[in-house]
């Protein structure tokens, strides 16, 4: 995925499998030194296709989530303490003081990997499969790019669309509380519409408030057309697309 110019010649699959460093084990023991040790945490079903994957992402897991963390954050959290598999990236992610439940978690989760592989997700908004393999760019500085750019998108795209399994734990089943508010476009799935508005408006440059009044004359069921409306007034200046606005509201 897209890092650092250093890790970039390293496939994202053997990242995974070589990040146990000395530096990471430390922190990881460190937060599970942070887990209440008097708490049952129960393992939550896991079905046997999936029982190597990360319950956030796909991603291989050799690791478990405690959630909540402990006992003050229990009083708080709506279903029973539980255990799950999730990857060490992912685990970096969570912050679960700001989560009553683990959907809020995984909403949490799935908006900081969006935003860490946001340059790897616009690769699949700016260019089709067919166009980055017969860009041209063989034997120049965009090689590398070209050949492994579809796939950093597809993993990046992938991970953030898992949506897990349903979460059952000693016959009991986790409600997810946070059906109806994902909002899926253009084959990526966002947690929520505000979500997907950021992601536009950091691909393209867009203006947020804009963009937002496009939305809200167009409607939701419009986005696509209310994106391309946007990326015509960009770098316009306040009374331009104030002007745009109107020409949008009397076209409607």
């Amino acid at each position: 995925m897209t890092m650092d110019n250093q890790q970039k010649s390293v496939p994202h699959r053997q990242r995974i499998a070589t990040a146990d460093t000395d530096q990471f084990y430390q922190s990881e023991q460190s937060l599970q030194q942070r887990v209440d040790s008097s708490m049952a945490h129960q393992e939550i079903d896991t079905p046997f296709h999936f029982r190597h994957c990360c319950w956030f992402c796909q991603e291989p897991t050799e690791i478990r989530l405690l959630f909540p963390a402990n006992k003050e954050r229990l009083k708080d959290c709506d279903h029973q303490a539980i255990s799950l598999p999730i990857c060490r990236e992912c685990k970096s992610l969570v912050r679960s003081s700001q989560s009553d439940n683990i959907w809020q978690c995984r909403e949490q989760v799935k908006k900081a990997l969006a935003k860490r592989y946001q340059k790897d997700l616009a690769i699949g908004k700016n260019w089709t499969k067919n166009e980055l393999a017969n860009a041209g760019f063989e034997g120049g500085s965009f090689e590398g790019f070209a050949k492994s750019g579809w796939e950093m998108f597809e993993i990046a795209r992938d991970r953030v669309n898992f949506s897990g399994w349903p979460l059952w734990c000693n016959g009991d089943q986790i409600v997810d509380t946070t059906i109806g508010k994902q909002f899926v476009f253009d084959g990526v799935t966002y947690a929520d519409i505000d979500q997907a508005i950021d992601f536009y408006v950091k691909t393209y440059a867009l203006h947020r408030d804009f963009f937002f009044a496009c939305i809200n004359i167009v409607t939701i069921e419009r986005f696509a057309y209310a994106i391309r409306y946007a990326r015509m007034f960009v770098g316009c200046t306040a009374t331009e697309r104030r002007t745009a606005l109107q020409d949008l509201k009397a076209a409607d």
